[in-house]
């Protein structure tokens, strides 16, 4: 069994946000922002069994210390967690300790993935309705306490991404995929370009931010490695004679599953759009160096928009722009920091352009996830030619390619709740951007893929 834990571990979870903005001295009894002893023991009580018990025994510990209230082994334990409840901030900070005490285990469990399942059983208990015991009421006001931080807790957005944290280390049963009649919540695992933005909070300790990176970087190489094996398998495939059946090619090739949610007829035409000329004798790599080239000796930030402009619109259906897009986008850049027209063109200019492009585009705010304009593309224009709109952009600028992945993170969270087979539409967007971000920004080799036919 792998036992590996990251050295950092204990130094970062038993940090509060606070905590790492002053610098981490865990002995600085000076520091306003001290966690207190109490906290700092139980982290340390969590961090030496986890390494020694089964999942099965921590999570029993949980359901007595966090759920029941009760009936824990070290009784000097709930003492210290009564103090943590009965103190005049708890109803701030107890969300944050508890995410820390969650995180102490699920760091340990995700490393190994036959532990996954406890993950999925620990983040559940704090919905499962506690076990009546007539000794409850020796300790009735601590466990009334305790069931109100708890249940604010579990309406907080650490315990919200902790859920979401579970679809990411659970496989969903391809029965369902297939039916497309599960929430777009679990899909996540799928778009490894969401992840940092949907699965790490301003709060979240350094170790928390690490453990999504590193799912994020193994997801990302595994659909790599899936999708170069199923191009150079249906290759194999239409080498093979013509009029052999299936089971014959079977016989012969070992058979390889389509890695996405297009279908084949969707899925190679979203390959040859964002590997292949799009415009002319021009692929989207080759749109945006010419157009870098061109913008390196224009005279001011105006004469950039302008062909901004042009750049973008040359992807847009003729019709389509007259109706409204077009002077739409137009408006959008000549307001985009109109002040600095005359002036130079600079790195902060254009990042700030194209990040507000995508604002435009996409969505603008957690807050307003209003998105028309992009529901409207997609409608009118189709996902994938949507999507290249988008890839122009980020090939031009790459520094904005985290706020393009944050504004469909926004547009991911606003439809967590919804099912697949009713947003078909931004689930074979978010196929096809995996695709092309996998291209353009991946190890992904294409040779291969030349071949299609």
């Amino acid at each position: 069994m792998n036992t590996w834990i990251n050295p950092e571990f204990e130094k970062t979870v038993l940090q509060t946000p606070s905590d790492r903005r002053t610098g981490g001295n865990l002995d600085n009894t000076h520091n306003p922002h001290y966690s207190p002893p109490e906290e700092q023991q139980i982290y340390q009580h969590l961090l030496h069994l986890v390494r020694l018990e089964s999942p099965g025994q921590m999570i029993e510990r949980f359901r007595a210390l966090f759920i029941e209230g009760l009936g824990y082994p070290e009784p000097q334990i709930p003492l210290m967690l009564d103090k943590i409840t009965a103190s005049k901030t708890a109803v701030q900070e107890f969300k944050f300790f508890l995410n820390r005490c969650c995180h102490i285990l699920i760091n340990r469990w995700h490393m190994q993935p036959q532990m996954h399942h406890a993950i999925s059983e620990l983040i559940n208990l704090f919905v499962s309705p506690p076990i009546k015991s007539r000794s409850a009421s020796l300790r009735y006001r601590e466990i009334r306490r305790l069931r109100e931080l708890i249940k604010v807790f579990t309406e907080s957005d650490q315990y919200q991404i902790l859920l979401r944290f579970t679809q990411v280390v659970n496989q969903p049963s391809q029965l369902d995929t297939e039916k497309g009649n599960q929430p777009l919540i679990t899909l996540i695992r799928r778009y490894p370009y969401l992840h940092e933005h949907y699965l790490i909070s301003e709060d979240s300790t350094s170790e928390q931010q690490q453990t999504v990176r590193q799912i994020q970087t193994l997801a990302q190489k595994k659909f790599e490695i899936d999708l170069s094996q199923y191009v150079i398998y249906k290759v194999r495939c239409n080498q093979i004679i013509q009029g052999a059946s299936v089971a014959d090619i079977n016989r012969i090739l070992r058979p390889v599953n389509n890695p996405t949610l297009l279908s084949d007829r969707e899925l190679f035409s979203t390959l040859k759009q964002f590997i292949g000329k799009v415009e002319g004798d021009y692929t989207y790599k080759d749109l945006a160096q010419n157009f870098l080239r061109y913008s390196s000796q224009v005279s001011s930030f105006r004469a950039f928009k302008d062909d901004l402009y042009q750049y973008l619109t040359s992807s847009i259906d003729g019709e389509y722009g007259k109706r409204q897009f077009n002077q739409r986008l137009y408006n959008q850049l000549q307001n985009t920091l109109p002040q600095a027209n005359s002036q130079k063109l600079d790195d902060f200019l254009v990042v700030r352009t194209c990040s507000q492009l995508l604002n435009f585009l996409v969505v603008n705010s957690q807050l307003s996830p209003q998105h028309f304009t992009f529901v409207d593309l997609v409608t009118n224009q189709g996902s994938m030619l949507t999507i290249g709109l988008l890839l122009k952009i980020v090939l031009i600028c790459r520094k904005v390619k985290p706020h393009l992945e944050k504004r469909l993170a926004i547009l991911f969270n606003h439809y967590e709740s919804s099912t697949t087979n009713c947003i078909q539409w931004l689930v074979k967007a978010l196929e096809q951007l995996n695709i092309a971000l996998s291209i353009h920004f991946g190890n992904l080799d294409v040779s291969y893929f030349k071949q299609m036919r």
